[in-house]
């Protein structure tokens, strides 16, 4: 499903491009100068892609739309008579998410239009685990070994926003089979509450294939402590996916990869309790569900025109 549009004078000033409810279209007084936004789905979970569109009327003809949602910039495309950007809603965001909207026009000329994205909560089971304390709680000794790897990841992440998107197919899953943890989930390690599962986990064994989710360029090949020897794609426009606990690495840091292409193996290195693949997605910062991607659709329309 997907938002309804919202026609909104851009014109106006700032502070009255909050008025309508949302997903219901805002009081538009002169429509010849107004613009639409929209997106999908309708209401998006916590932790989940959304797909943002704008139009612009003729008589306001836009050279570019940018924006952000969440702290994360937005890349808008044209797409027919539309501007599409990718972005992320936060797994602890409640209610609602703001886009700020930057329609620039020519000689300099720009308007500002902010959407409020209704959000909905994700239910995700708690996931009773048992392992070596070893592994629940690292020894002092590693800390700054991890502390650095957060800052490695963190920067990957960032780096997504740097290059243009690199996939125009669609995504696949990087293996066949069970998904035996989804994301979003409570993780209890014996008996305490230590994080939420920012990923996916696929049941296999070592030495099973693992295959590039889409076109992408590879931006980090190593061992990190608690995912293990590790895959980062950067796919452009803000996405990244990651594979970890691998056995084994096929590709190098700086390789360009297709869809499908196969990239490394199955394994049980880092922190885990046996093996599979841990499948992770990120819009910069933000951590989403990779499934996600799976329906993503840059081209498909964001919204038919709203009842007036």
């Amino acid at each position: 499903m997907y938002g309804k549009g919202m026609r909104i004078p851009t014109d106006l000033p700032l502070a009255l491009l909050l008025c309508g409810s949302v997903g219901q279209p805002a009081v538009a007084q002169n429509v010849e100068h107004s613009a639409e936004v929209a997106w999908r789905p309708q209401v998006p979970l916590q932790g989940s892609l959304v797909v943002l569109g704008v139009r612009v009327p003729p008589a306001k003809p836009a050279l570019a739309v940018r924006g952000v949602l969440a702290g994360e910039p937005l890349h808008f495309e044209r797409v027919g008579d539309w501007f599409h950007a990718v972005g992320g809603v936060p797994l602890d965001a409640h209610d609602r998410v703001m886009a700020r909207i930057v329609i620039e026009h020519a000689a300099g000329a720009s308007d500002t239009v902010l959407a409020a994205i209704p959000v909905g909560i994700r239910k995700a089971p708690r996931e009773q685990l048992s392992a070596d304390p070893d592994l629940v709680q690292p020894p002092e000794s590693v800390a700054p070994r991890i502390r650095a790897e957060r800052v490695i990841v963190r920067r990957l992440k960032e780096r997504a926003h740097d290059g243009p998107r690199l996939w125009r197919e669609p995504f696949t899953r990087p293996r066949p089979g069970r998904v035996s943890s989804g994301f979003g989930g409570a993780r209890v390690f014996n008996g305490v509450t230590r994080s939420r599962h920012l990923g996916v986990d696929f049941s296999a064994d070592v030495g099973e294939p693992v295959r590039a989710a889409n076109r992408a360029v590879v931006s980090f090949v190593g061992a990190l402590y608690f995912g293990g020897n590790s895959i980062f794609l950067d796919h452009g426009g803000g996405l990244l996916t990651a594979y970890l606990h691998l056995s084994r690495a096929l590709v190098a840091r700086g390789d360009t990869v297709s869809a499908g292409q196969l990239i490394g193996r199955v394994g049980a290195t880092g922190r885990v309790t046996g093996p599979n693949l841990h499948w992770l997605a990120s819009y910069g910062n933000v951590m989403v569900d990779p499934m996600d991607l799976l329906t993503i659709d840059m081209a498909a329309p964001v919204a038919t025109a709203p009842d007036r």
